[in-house]
Order: C-alpha cells, then sequence, then structure tokens
C-alpha cells in the first residue's frame, strides 16, 4: 500500500489527521531502496497515520499545509542525494536531469533543500496561527509539531562542516535550518523512539542517534572545537573531525558537542546496529516497488530502472574509502539479512505485475561484503588505530565468500526468476584474500550474474593517490584481471570489467593522471570512459583534504587541484582518446 500523499487519500483510509508528515525532495518511490518510504513504512506498521508530501513547489506554501500539519512531527530530508550534488556537476554547473525527479528534469528539487523545506513549514505554521478558521490544520496548530530533519543531506551536515559550493565551512544544519531535531544516520529504530516520546509527550533528548541544539552541554559529553574556531583554523577542523569520526560506532562512540556562538549542538551516540531480525522485518514491509501514481501522472523517474527490481542484502561498508560517505552515515559494521529474508523478498518479486525475470542486482554498498564480520568489533565496536582492510585486510576479518555463493544459488532457482546480477561491485582485494571460496565466488560471478560488464572500482593506479583516498595498491587490480579473464575464457564468455576512475582528488596532478592512461593502456588494455571529477562532499576525509590542502593522517602539505579548467583537464588526460600533453596549450584551450 501507498502511505497517502493527499486528503482525499487520507480521508478514504477513514482517518481524520495524521500523525507525521514526511517531506522529502525526490518524488515518491515507494521501495526499499528509498529513505522516505522505509522510514514511513518502519513507522505505519507500528500504528502511525504518516503521509508523504514529495518536492512541493516551494513558492506555494499550501502545498506543503495539503495534509494539514501532523500531530507528532514533521519529517524533512532532501532526499536520497545531497541536494548540491543532485543540483550541480563536481565543476559546479548545474544538471539537467534527476533521476528521482519525474520526467528527469531537474526543477524540482531546491539547493539546501532540507534548510529550504523547513523554511516553508514554519511559514506555513506562522500562516495558520494567523488564521481564525476550523479543520484538521488549524486546529493542530495549537500545539506545533517539531520539525525533524533525517536522510543523508543532513545527517552528513549535523556538525560543522565544509560545503564545497559555499568554499566555506557551515554551521550544522541544524541552526540553519531552524529545526528542532535531527536523527542521524539509518534511522528506524531512532524515529520509532522518537515517535513513541512525541506520542507520550516524554522528552526525546536522550535517544541514540539523535542530535539537538541546547543551552548547556551535557555534563559527561566529548567536546569537538567550537564552529567559530573551525571556521578560522584548520588545524582546529582537522582535529574536529577526527573525533567526529573516531565517534561513530554504536558500541565504542561518546556523545559529542560542538558550541555555536550562545547554543550548543548535541549529538547522542549512534543508534544500536539493527539485530538480522530487525533487519528482515524491514525489508518484509509491503512496498509498492513503483512510483506513487499522484506524481507518475508527471513523468516516470530513471532511478526504477535500477532499484525497481533490486534486493538490498546487507548494510554498512567496512571498506572506509576516504571519500565515501558510508562509513560516516550507514556504518562500518556490515550487517546482513537472513538468506530466508532475501528469498522471499525474490519471490515477491518475482510474482509483482512488472517483473520480466531480472534482478537487476543483489548486492549492498558492496557486493561481496555479505556475511561475515569481525568478531572484536561486534563485541567492543571498532579499532581507533587502524582499518578493517586498508593498507590490507586484517587477519582478524575473516572474509568468506560461501554465504554469498549459497545465497546466489539459490535465488536464481525461484521460479519466475531468468537472471540475477551483481551489480553492486566488488572489492577485490577482499577477493584475492579469501583463498578458501574466492576463486569459487568469482567462477560463480561470472558463469552466471554478469550482464556483461562487471563494476569494479579501483579509482585510481597511483599508489601515492590511492593511499590518500585510502584504496588498495593496483597489483592486486592486476591479479583480479587476470582471474577474471581466465575465468571468462573458460567459461567461453565475452565479458569486461568496467572500471570505475576518479580525477582530481587531493593529491593527484595531471602527471599522474597521465600516468594513469599509460597504466590503463598497457595492463589493462582498455580506454577508461567511468571517469569522474572528485566532488568533495560533507563529511568526508577527502574533503577535509580538500578544504585544508593537508594530508589529516600526517600533517604534510597536499597539492590539490581547485581550478574547474584544470579539473576538467586532468579527467580528459584519461576519457579523451585525441587528448594531447598540455604543453600543446592552444589546442587543449580549444578543447577545454
Amino acid at each position: 500500500m501507498f502511505l497517502p500523499t493527499t486528503m482525499d487519500e487520507v480521508k478514504r483510509l477513514g482517518w481524520d489527521g495524521l500523525d507525521v508528515i514526511l517531506v522529502t525532495g525526490d518524488s515518491y518511490i515507494d521501495s526499499p531502496f528509498i529513505g522516505t518510504a522505509v522510514i514511513g513504512k518502519v513507522l505505519a506498521h507500528a500504528g502511525y497515520r504518516v503521509g508523504v508530501i514529495a518536492q512541493p513547489d516551494i513558492s506555494n506554501v499550501d502545498e506543503i499545509g495539503r495534509l494539514g500539519v501532523p500531530r507528532l512531527f514533521w519529517g524533512v530530508t532532501a532526499g536520497s542525494i545531497d541536494s548540491m550534488v543532485a543540483n550541480y556537476t563536481a565543476l559546479k554547473k548545474p544538471r539537467k536531469s534527476d533521476d528521482y525527479t519525474p520526467g528527469g528534469v531537474n526543477t524540482r528539487r531546491p539547493d539546501r533543500a532540507t534548510i529550504v523545506y523547513s523554511n516553508l513549514i514554519r511559514r506555513l505554521v506562522n500562516k495558520n496561527k494567523n488564521k481564525n478558521t476550523t479543520g484538521p490544520a488549524s486546529a493542530a496548530s495549537r500545539t506545533v509539531a517539531p520539525i525533524v530533519l533525517g536522510g543523508i543531506e543532513a545527517s552528513l551536515r549535523r556538525v560543522a562542516h565544509y560545503d564545497f559550493w559555499d568554499d566555506a565551512i557551515r554551521r550544522s544544519v541544524l541552526f540553519d535550518a531552524k529545526a528542532d531535531y535531527l536523527l542521524y544516520g539509518m534511522a528506524e529504530k531512532t524515529v520509532l523512539e522518537f515517535a513513541a516520546a512525541q506520542r507520550e509527550r516524554r522528552d526525546p533528548c536522550s535517544i541514540r542517534g539523535l542530535c539537538y541544539v541546547a543551552k548547556e552541554p551535557p555534563p559527561d559529553y566529548l567536546e569537538l572545537p567550537a564552529y567559530e574556531k573551525v571556521a578560522q583554523d584548520r588545524a582546529s577542523f582537522i582535529e574536529m573531525f577526527h573525533l567526529f569520526y573516531r565517534n561513530n560506532d554504536p558500541i565504542s562512540a561518546r556523545g559529542l558537542y560542538q558550541q555555536h556562538a550562545d547554543r550548543y549542538l548535541v549529538q547522542n551516540p549512534p543508534s544500536l546496529t539493527e539485530t538480522q531480525a530487525e533487519l528482515d522485518a524491514i525489508y518484509a514491509l509491503d512496498f509498492e516497488r513503483r512510483q506513487h501514481p499522484f506524481y507518475e501522472q508527471h513523468g516516470k523517474v530513471k532511478a526504477l530502472e535500477t532499484i525497481g527490481f533490486s534486493i538490498s542484502t546487507h548494510r554498512g561498508c567496512y571498506g572506509e574509502c576516504n571519500f565515501c560517505a558510508i562509513s560516516v552515515h550507514e556504518g562500518t559494521t556490515v550487517r546482513w539479512r537472513s538468506p530466508a529474508s532475501i528469498l522471499a523478498e525474490a519471490a515477491r518479486l518475482a510474482g509483482h505485475p512488472d517483473f520480466k525475470g531480472y534482478i537487476q542486482d543483489l548486492g549492498g554498498p558492496t557486493a561481496n561484503m555479505y556475511g561475515f564480520e569481525c568478531g572484536r568489533k561486534l563485541a567492543k565496536g571498532i579499532c581507533s588505530a587502524k582499518r578493517c582492510i586498508y593498507p590490507e585486510v586484517c587477519p582478524l576479518m575473516k572474509v568468506d565468500h560461501q554465504p554469498q555463493i549459497d545465497l546466489l544459488r539459490k535465488v536464481r532457482q525461484i521460479p519466475g526468476v531468468k537472471k540475477v546480477f551483481v551489480a553492486s561491485g566488488i572489492r577485490y582485494d577482499m577477493l584475492l584474500c579469501d583463498r578458501e571460496h574466492g576463486d569459487a565466488y568469482l567462477r560463480e560471478v561470472v558463469e552466471n550474474h554478469v550482464s556483461g560488464q562487471l563494476k569494479v572500482a579501483p579509482e585510481h593506479t597511483e599508489e601515492h593517490v590511492l593511499a590518500l583516498m585510502g584504496k588498495p595498491g593496483s597489483a592486486s587490480l592486476l591479479e583480479f584481471k587476470i582471474r577474471f579473464d581466465d575465468l571468462n575464457r573458460l567459461a567461453g564468455k565475452r565479458q569486461f570489467l568496467t572500471y570505475y576512475l576518479i580525477a582530481a582528488h587531493p593529491g593527484c596532478s595531471e602527471a599522474d593522471m597521465q600516468r594513469l592512461r599509460t597504466f590503463a593502456s598497457q595492463k589493462l588494455q582498455i580506454h577508461p570512459e567511468q571517469v569522474q571529477v572528485f566532488t568533495p562532499t560533507p563529511s568526508t576525509y577527502s574533503s577535509l583534504m580538500y578544504y585544508t590542502e593537508i594530508d589529516p593522517f600526517t600533517g604534510q602539505s597536499l597539492f590539490v587541484e581547485k581550478d574547474a579548467r584544470r579539473k576538467e583537464r586532468q579527467k580528459q588526460i584519461v576519457t579523451d582518446k585525441e587528448f594531447k600533453h598540455p604543453v600543446h596549450k592552444v589546442s587543449l584551450r580549444r578543447k577545454v
């Protein structure tokens, strides 16, 4: 069942109003891959009356009030992508398309959507206060429901952070949005506790996974350097980020606070990791896997081509790539669903009227992290002095691909399923360190689960750049390619590797990109096409490097390319078949 988006739908359900209204920068897509749908369905399953307002017209305050006002709270998210990433390229040019907007035209998601939607709600509330009318809106507005921020934009901007588009340190988004609370990370547990506290009129400020603003900080929390200090001093910003990053584990993290002028941003410790039963229960909810008809009438969303019939097997990633936001938002502890839960979802897909027999992806943030974790981490939390798989796979991380081999075999045997693809990407250094089952897993994937191309993400080939990214060296990439090619020959298949690469990452020069091009041509025997210019997104180590021009792990100065034309040139060195060396300045300028 879809959550209601209009008052007619609310009335057809026999409801006299809503407990929670979720406002999102995406179209309403009812899918387990869409945060708004997941949070809404989790709340609805717990008995709350939930409605959705997707991509409201920000010029019309009445549109955000079309469902009245909620009894318990407003939930505000920019959507599945940070709105600034959604709206601008890495070179700060406006994006024309949006995969989460009806028709694909990027006209519905405002810049800094979390702030804009919060302001729109406050305008509605103030307008209702001045009305002398009856009805759901005016009655409910006598007790103003709090505004609660969530989603990746809010989660990664919850403390003072570097904003690439302003090229400055911004305050916590809670202050800029003037919202009441912020729920960070994968917030299913947190939102249920918060809703219960609102219903029972209890103070929610002790709930895990929640941020709020206070006049005084909690006495036993860890202090981050103040916003005013980190905005002026790069060394303080590095110190702040280290403390922030190291306190993201549910077992070992302390609560944090950060002064902003005369008030304090308070971050409670993260929500406890979901148990397998809790994760299974979330994915057992009745998702339609469609766009809501109210929004589909304005055009289809491209995102459904990818997520419509894909299955998420696990959450979290212990890769901790320095440019990736997963560690801070989703966590570095991998938790996976039971095989029974995944098989049940696959069977439901096979019965869906729109299903054509193809499961587009069976995976997670990285496909081959399913079914195993470090026992020490699960008992004591993440290690503060080292990472799980960088610079090499920790011996305590007993990598085992057998659970995913078994899962893939079972899913493809379900009646109605013609093909199951592994499209999430494979971490090849992990595969190589699994001496017992790594080759068997790769053989299984090559023979049954590749749609012509298999994604891998080396990101670069130069060792000093890879070290700054937190990625494995190029030797493991070459060994993986040999094994992949050998297995394809044995299987009689013509399948290829697709390599995702990054240009203009901190520490990367044009000379490094030239060497990458040579490596790709001579060693990989390809001309790369999947090259993207690095985008400094909030709350990642790579963004910290970009802003400070310092390696935060060594304190050494870094070369950072910040000129937009030269960033594009780094990309062109690899992608342009006719690209000339930078000494040919005239022809180069003409290309740029």
